[in-house]
């Protein structure tokens, strides 16, 4: 049913628990996990005149948190990919997902919260809405 599994992270405790669904469809359709960071450019370019620093560092930031939920996959005999890329989060999930013909994005429904939900909106919401990719959302 499903071939290739797609799960954006930010590094937070929700996004792990939206990994480890992926996880388990991973195992039970033999299916490839693709774990994706988005470095929002936003935040990146926050700190004037520091912005290519803070960039870098939030590039680290994501692939820390890919690779540690690859490592994770892999120790359970699942085949997993990781990926930064750098832009707005919904956008960027959608266009990694139609690249690599994603048939299923597992995500977090509450990794942003408050002021900046209501700012900018939730991700999930927007790759549900604005995509034509499944998407499991994954609440806490």
């Amino acid at each position: 049913m499903y071939e290739t599994i797609l799960v954006p992270t930010d590094g937070s405790e929700a996004a792990m628990e939206a990994a480890k669904h992926a996880y388990s469809l991973g195992e039970r359709y033999n299916a490839t996990v693709h774990v994706l960071a988005v470095v929002e450019q936003s935040e990146s370019a926050s700190i004037v005149g520091r912005g290519d620093e803070k960039l870098e560092t939030l590039r680290e930031e994501g692939t820390d948190s890919t690779k540690r939920l690859v490592e994770e996959a892999q120790s359970r005999d699942i085949d997993a990919l990781g990926a930064v890329e750098v832009g707005d989060p919904d956008r960027a999930i959608l266009k990694y997902g139609n690249e690599h013909d994603i048939d299923l994005i597992v995500m977090s429904t509450n990794a942003r919260s408050g002021v900046g939900r209501f700012l900018r909106g939730s991700v999930t919401e927007k790759v549900i809405r604005d995509g034509d990719i499944p998407v499991l959302a994954v609440q806490r």
